[in-house]
């Protein structure tokens, strides 16, 4: 089930940008729980909660330089999530904090096009 989530959820990544980050290459990872992540969440986001990171995120198979923006529900999962994938060598990681405060950027920014 999560391989079949990353899979189809990675596919989408190419079509969600934010205003801070448009490079079409981030790949934004949401570590909240599976329920949480269900409950809502950011398009085009992976879901691999923190408690999950390491196995993860080698499913992915990405380049350790990749972009790569981390959220949860308040920023210290995240912050978790984080390091971890720091220990593991991937260079360019974001703590983007909270998904209720991301969401609520997303639609002011749409507000605004």
């Amino acid at each position: 089930m999560v391989k079949a989530l990353l899979v189809s959820t990675l596919l989408l990544l190419c079509c969600y940008s934010n205003a801070q980050d448009t490079s079409s290459d981030t790949v934004w990872l949401d570590v909240r729980s599976h329920e949480e992540f269900a409950s809502g969440h950011l398009p085009g986001a992976v879901n691999i909660p923190h408690t999950e990171i390491a196995a993860g995120i080698a499913e992915l198979k990405l380049d350790k330089n990749t972009p790569i923006a981390i959220y949860c529900k308040s920023g210290r999962r995240a912050g978790l999530a984080l390091e971890v994938l720091q220990q593991q060598g991937y260079t360019n990681l974001t703590n983007k904090g909270g998904y209720e405060q991301l969401k609520q950027q997303l639609v002011s920014d749409n507000e605004r096009k």
